[in-house]
């Protein structure tokens, strides 16, 4: 499961950190990988809090060395403590060659590659890019509540047969209970990707267990 902090109010700065120890301990108790993707600034400091889960940067730019002013590095968020990097989300659109050369870049620094697509073109386009991962969420679901496991089933079975043994697939866009998870990962996928459903939730414990309870009965 990855947790995508966003620039959420409750997922960013110290309160990130909250949430980071949080997660730790819900995965700790059951036993599940969990990812947190978070804000740049934030990673040195999560990362040095927790252990149990890892630590990934929301976004790195497709750059070399150089004056990028305001750009972020691969070797930066590595350094900081990220194992990995999503890359081309729906709130950070990247054109295909320059998803194409993060991915290159991310392998290069050591990063895990979490490519996001949006539709099974993509799908089927960023993996002759051969990320780590990919992410499939359309754009339309995030953040509605309806999951894309329920909304487009089909789709997500297609895509996990596209994907078949190249690399590992997981879903987002509208995952926000236990059934959408347990949905997901029926239809072929290895996790999820998820953020609202946790950062906006009234208590988010419970809804981490939840998710991880289900995940812990596939692995």
């Amino acid at each position: 499961m990855i947790v995508n902090f966003k620039a959420y109010k409750k997922g960013v700065g110290d309160r990130a950190v909250e949430l980071a120890l949080m997660c730790e301990k819900v995965a700790k108790e059951y036993e599940v990988n969990i990812a947190l993707a978070v804000q740049p600034a934030d990673i040195a400091r999560i990362a040095e809090k927790v252990r149990k889960c890892c630590v990934i940067s929301q976004h790195i730019d497709p750059i070399e060395f150089g004056a990028y002013t305001g750009h972020v590095h691969a070797k930066s968020v590595k350094e900081a403590g990220a194992i990995g990097t999503l890359i081309n989300h729906s709130e950070k659109r990247l054109k295909a060659v320059e998803v194409k050369e993060c991915v290159r870049i991310a392998r290069r620094f050591g990063l895990i590659s979490i490519v996001c697509c949006g539709n099974l073109r993509e799908v089927r386009k960023y993996l002759r890019f051969k990320p780590d991962v990919i992410a499939y969420e359309p754009p339309e679901l995030i953040g509605t509540g309806i999951s894309v496991s329920k909304a487009k089933p089909e789709v997500v079975r297609k895509a996990a047969e596209l994907v078949k043994d190249e690399t590992i697939l997981i879903c987002g866009a509208g995952i926000s209970s236990r059934k959408d998870v347990k949905k997901a990962l029926e239809l072929g996928t290895r996790g999820v990707l998820v953020a609202s459903a946790i950062l906006l939730a009234r208590n988010r414990k419970r809804v981490l267990e939840s998710f991880a309870k289900e995940m812990g009965k596939w692995k």
